[in-house]
């Protein structure tokens, strides 16, 4: 999954399983601005595409740097793959280690726009969900009352949403929160695969505008769900609803449910429907607008 950062021109990838790549040369996306990568855990679905995507990005030659999230084995992965392939990464790569961040309201990572967090998830192995949440934004501004104080447009326009004081040329001073609504929420959105039913997954879900999550198994195939730790329809329709999310996106379904077959994709889509209506299945070049909901613009 990947996540475009319009604004800053960068794109954020979650997991990359084997054929990442060729998805790549399929979509519009610009594999030159990845600039962060987030691993769930270490099975092979999940990064077996990584080391040639990093190799690739290295040829191209145009990458400033790329940032790995990840669990502890992921650095040794690498360099084991990089090493014994005789690769070579021509630009920097930071592997921070995410264990250390797994636990309520620490920050893994942090900038002026966004924040990330992660939690532990249920599974095999150590797995983990993330979050990514834009900061609040500034209120909206009234346009009609400068224009009525006759404040120039332009840069002094912006100055004052960002709620800063302005001197005018005439000598006249304003200040932005004069100008300006309260403070709108920014978007949200929590990636959340593999993992059994998780209460620290709600947690982290809870109030995020777009949920993306694990749903390999139908409610009838619910004992192969608790014998290998993964979701089924109805636990990711269970989590949303508990976490109070806004949208839901199914991912990661087992091919027994292939279409043709007795159960098929719909099937597991109208379990989970029947929970969390606003619900969707994930497809290869599925575009999302995530937007706040209580944004109208």
């Amino acid at each position: 999954m990947a996540l475009r950062l319009p604004q800053r021109s960068e794109m954020w990838l979650f997991d990359c399983g084997e054929g990442t790549q060729h998805q790549f040369l399929r979509s519009n996306l610009r594999l030159s601005q990845l600039r962060r990568v987030f691993i769930t855990h270490m099975h092979g679905d999940h990064i077996f595409g990584l080391p040639g995507l990093l190799a690739s990005l290295g040829l191209a030659g145009d990458s400033s740097g790329v940032d790995l999230f990840g669990p502890d084995p992921l650095e040794t992965y690498l360099n084991g793959v990089v090493t014994n392939s005789f690769s070579r990464i021509g630009y920097p790569i930071k592997v921070h280690r995410v264990e250390q961040f797994a636990a309520p309201n620490k920050i893994l990572f942090d900038d002026d726009n966004l924040s990330v967090r992660c939690c532990l998830l249920n599974h095999r192995v150590p797995a983990y969900a993330y979050r990514v949440e834009q900061k609040p934004r500034p209120g909206r501004f009234d346009l009609e009352r400068a224009k009525k104080l006759n404040i120039p447009p332009g840069p002094i326009y912006a100055s004052l949403q960002r709620g800063e004081k302005v001197e005018l040329e005439d000598g006249r001073i304003f200040h932005g929160k004069d100008f300006c609504g309260p403070n709108r929420p920014g978007a949200s959105i929590v990636y959340c695969t593999d993992t059994l039913f998780s209460e620290a997954a709600i947690e982290l879900a809870k109030g995020a505008d777009l949920l993306v999550h694990e749903a390999t198994y139908a409610h009838e195939d619910a004992d192969l769900a608790y014998q290998r730790k993964h979701s089924t329809s109805t636990m990711a329709a269970q989590t949303a609803a508990e976490a109070g999310v806004n949208q839901l996106i199914l991912t990661h379904l087992s091919p027994r449910y292939a279409p043709g077959n007795r159960l098929t994709p719909n099937d597991l889509l109208n379990e989970a429907k029947a929970i969390f209506p606003n619900t969707l299945l994930a497809k290869d070049f599925l575009q999302i607008d995530i937007k706040p909901r209580c944004n109208s613009s």
